[in-house]
């Protein structure tokens, strides 16, 4: 039976829809394909699937930019076909999680739409942050606030006012102290929640609320951890809007959750999972720390002790939709580090060194308390496409700045499936051409190559899962042991030790009965490789 509290030590799965696969032969992922690929994904052993937007949209930012919250666009399949992937989920044992993106709408969203058709001062234009520009003839933007996805976050209509976008253009910013706007979300939150989902990952959940006189701001406003300070983040009014979603989740039974991605400091972040208010936050830490055995620590023991405070369990999170791989970050000369994106003209990883590295760290990832969050083809070992050619990056972020804020489509790419098949089998028999290129080297690392390769990082990640579930590792303590050096981690949790090596040279290994490793040839002579780990039974 399933804990009501399911997801205190889940593993949830994030689907990109859009990369995931295709089983139309569009040359995009759809909800079909998500449905085509459950048994693989009941076979990783995953407990939960985060669906990244399949909602309505023009696609100006991947779906990111909602037209109709209460419908799959076109792109992805239709209702039915969500609902028939839900219950092949749920018939599998396999919770769904939703993305919901209430900062801001689409552009052609029918409530912008009436906005721009209203006069200044409507109710209409009211649901938005319209204001009047500065200057003689308010020709100037009202403040000096910058879009995070580069140039202004003000764009001026024909009537002269301005509307405030944080993102792009197409995603106008809603005015969250208007009670309508606050109705409306509500509302969506009942339609999803009533056709059975178990949750929702809440996009930017610190930046609804805005400082009310909108003050000129001169700081980051980059999004990366403790960078969202100033009037546009993290203000006190935004914990009311999520007292109240508790509220409506409540109503549905006490096993549904959110998740916060809010970029903020641990002692900021943990006031959006206090017990009246969302269940779990993205722990950004982790995802950005290096490979250094001291700051892993550090960043491990905060976090638990952080999420405690307030009787919530932490999440672990390596990769995501959003940022360079792990294994190609890790590959890096300074492994860990976190660059905007790794293109041709860049420093390229070690790509075999990444990937070594990355086999490790997920190692002592599930060996954590807490809930973990893999990205798509993580468990394949997948590492960026960090040579595709400007001309098909579609981020716009890279498209806004021309090119300086380098986007995040190399994370993007489409899963290979088969290595012998067009598209790497993304494309269910199709000859159509992928929305964004795979790479060569992908061959090497599809399905079907790793599926029954006893030592291939999906059969690793596949035995991992099942031992954190057979020792309940999720629901642990851990215990720290010292180190025989610097480079070396030590950390038990029940009956697991586990010991990762982040050095080059090898390193004794304790007694204990080896039940998993990074590699096969890591942990020979009882001896730990170097950037290797491995799982010991006490």
């Amino acid at each position: 039976m399933i804990h009501p509290q399911w997801w205190r030590d889940a593993v949830i799965y994030q689907i990109y829809p859009r990369s995931f696969m295709d089983a139309n032969g569009d040359g995009m992922g759809d909800l079909a394909g998500v449905t085509e690929r459950l048994d693989y994904l009941a076979a990783l052993g995953v407990d939960a699937l985060w669906l990244s937007p399949f909602y309505r949209s023009p696609q100006c930012d991947a779906g990111y930019d909602v037209a109709d919250y209460r419908d799959v666009d076109p792109l992805f399949g239709t209702l039915d076909d969500f609902d028939r992937m839900l219950a092949g989920a749920h018939e599998r044992g396999m919770k769904v999680i939703v993305d919901l993106v209430p900062n801001h709408t689409s552009s052609e969203h029918v409530w912008f739409r009436q906005a721009l058709a209203s006069p200044s001062g409507s109710p209409e234009r009211a649901r938005y942050m319209f204001r009047e520009g500065r200057g003689e003839h308010g020709e100037l933007p009202p403040n000096n606030w910058q879009s995070i996805f580069g140039g202004p976050a003000w764009t001026r209509i024909d009537d002269g006012q301005w509307y405030l976008h944080m993102f792009d253009t197409g995603q106008p910013d809603l005015d969250w102290r208007n009670p309508e706007v606050r109705e409306e979300f509500e509302n969506v939150l009942r339609f999803w929640l009533g056709r059975g989902v178990d949750g929702f990952r809440v996009d930017v959940a610190h930046g609804m609320i805005k400082q009310p006189d909108l003050p000129d701001w001169d700081g980051e406003q980059v999004m990366v951890e403790g960078g969202n300070r100033g009037p546009m983040w993290d203000q006190d009014e935004v914990h009311d809007i999520y007292r109240r979603w508790h509220r409506v989740l409540a109503e549905y039974g006490d096993d549904r959750m959110m998740v916060a991605e809010a970029w903020l400091k641990p002692e900021r972040v943990i006031r959006y999972i206090r017990p009246d208010e969302m269940q779990q936050a993205f722990n950004f830490d982790y995802l950005m720390a290096h490979w250094k055995a001291d700051e892993l620590r550090n960043v491990i023991d905060r976090s638990i002790a952080s999420s405690s405070e307030v009787g919530a369990t932490t999440t672990w999170v390596m990769s995501n939709h959003d940022g360079v791989r792990h294994a190609s970050r890790l590959g890096l000369s300074d492994p860990g580090a976190r660059p905007q994106k790794i293109g041709a003209e860049d420093e390229q990883p070690d790509e075999a060194l990444g990937l070594r590295r990355a086999r490790a760290i997920i190692m002592l990832t599930l060996a954590l308390p807490g809930s973990a969050y893999l990205y798509q083809g993580e468990e394949l070992g997948l590492p960026d496409h960090t040579t595709m050619p400007d001309r098909y990056r579609q981020d716009p972020g890279f498209l806004r700045t021309g090119g300086e804020d380098g986007g995040r489509d190399g994370c993007r790419v489409p899963l290979p499936w088969r290595a012998d098949a067009p598209a790497f089998g993304f494309s269910d028999g199709a000859a159509a051409e992928p929305w964004l290129p795979q790479p060569v080297s992908y061959a090497r690392y599809a399905v079907d190559i790793q599926q029954d390769a006893p030592d291939s990082t999906l059969s690793l990640y596949r035995r991992l899962l099942a031992l954190r579930r057979d020792y309940n590792l999720g629901r642990g303590m851990l215990v720290w042991h010292v180190s025989p050096r610097d480079d070396v981690m030590r950390v038990s949790n029940g009956d697991i030790t586990v010991v990762l090596n982040l050095g080059s040279a090898p390193v004794a290994l304790p007694e204990g009965q080896v039940i998993a490793h990074s590699l096969p040839e890591a942990a020979g002579g009882r001896e730990l490789a170097g950037n290797a780990a491995v799982w010991l039974l006490s």
